[in-house]
């Protein structure tokens, strides 16, 4: 009878690091993206988890879990002139004109 694989179970912005070259094993955490100047993106929030440091595969993931919780927690930061519609900065333009002495 065949084994059945269990499917690894997905979680966004945990990826898994294993490189036995330099030596590296764990969970990689990133989120928060933001574009730099140059447009392109970069992660505002990354942190490795290695598995001799935390017991274990399954507790470097656990520990992973816990890290991206408490990020994403974090409040988004407020809505910049430049990110808000473009009909919406036109009237809020006009407005300035019309209350400014």
């Amino acid at each position: 009878m065949k084994k059945k694989r269990r499917r690894a179970t997905r979680h966004p912005g945990i990826a898994r690091i294993d490189q036995p070259s330099t030596r590296t094993h764990g969970w990689f955490v990133r989120t928060g993206f933001y574009r730099l100047r140059k447009g392109t993106y970069a992660p505002r929030h990354r942190k490795f988890f290695g598995d001799v440091s935390h017991g274990g595969k399954r507790r470097a993931l656990e520990a992973a879990k816990a890290y991206l919780a408490t990020v994403s927690r974090k409040r988004p930061r407020k809505r910049r002139r430049r990110d808000l519609p473009a009909a919406y900065r036109a009237t809020a333009a006009l407005e300035r004109r019309r209350v400014s002495p």
